[in-house]
């Protein structure tokens, strides 16, 4: 039996797939006590096959990280008090400029895009990122990830069944908008502001986000009145919320969540 708690999770999803993916981890930290949400994604409250016609992706197109910022702000500021925000790949570096705002009692970014500001440890990344659109000048236009994208960089570390199986449940066309954003002053951090406690993770195979700049990132941050975490871990991809140990990685995290409590 685990200890009750009042304190609510909200999880924050990423680019290109549906906020659906999240539903075992909400069952799992239910029963852990908490208090879970996981909105979707401004535009993307529907099924993954909805939001893959052409009718339905015209908004998605429309996406910028700004507007996802006032979004996710909006439903934070009803809820009854400051969450603990956990955030996936483009939902990380959205939880580390909502706890900027000061919108978290707490933070836990899972393989986070970096922050916004030229290093050549970013140099592979912004690779890959334009490797990921058509065209990133393009203004509202979607674009969905092709299946060998899905298989080599996001979800590179499972058998071919469980690619094929999760890319049909989950991948949904993505705003360009919103990846071009990644260059923009709003993607930058005040790393010498004070913050709520925060923890980022890294995993050894993420071909997107190395673990080598996932740690840059944790180094950044200067506030010596704040509390800051690392956690690698080994042969897990870029989505291992849905890799078959992804229990481990969720179990860390409530580690994590107890000791700062």
């Amino acid at each position: 039996m685990y200890a009750t708690t009042t304190k609510t999770i909200m999880l924050i999803s990423g680019v290109f797939v549906s906020h659906h993916y999240w539903e075992e981890w909400i069952v799992f930290l239910e029963k852990r006590g908490y208090k879970v949400v996981a909105p979707p994604w401004l535009y993307k409250n529907d099924s993954t096959e909805n939001l893959r016609m052409q009718n339905q992706t015209q908004k998605i197109g429309t996406i910028t990280l700004s507007d996802l910022l006032c979004y996710y702000t909006e439903i934070i500021e009803i809820l009854p008090e400051k969450p603990i925000l956990i955030g996936h790949s483009y939902g990380g570096l959205l939880v580390q400029l909502l706890i900027q705002k000061d919108l978290a009692s707490a933070g836990i970014c899972i393989n986070s895009f970096p922050p916004s500001g030229f290093t050549f440890s970013k140099l592979t990344f912004y690779k890959t990122i334009f490797g990921l659109s058509t065209n990133l000048i393009s203004l509202e236009k979607t674009h969905k990830l092709s299946f060998k994208k899905w298989q080599h960089i996001f979800f590179n570390n499972v058998s071919y069944y469980e690619q094929s199986t999760k890319y049909e449940k989950y991948a949904i066309p993505e705003s360009q908008k919103v990846l071009r954003d990644l260059f923009s002053k709003k993607a930058v951090i005040n790393f010498k502001k004070r913050h709520s406690p925060l923890l980022l993770i890294s995993c050894s195979q993420d071909k997107i986000v190395s673990p080598k700049l996932i740690y840059w990132n944790f180094k950044k941050y200067r506030n010596v009145h704040s509390l800051t975490c690392y956690k690698n871990f080994d042969d897990r991809s870029h989505f291992v919320v849905l890799e078959p140990h992804w229990k481990e990685t969720a179990s860390h995290i409530v580690q994590w969540l107890d000791k700062i409590s």
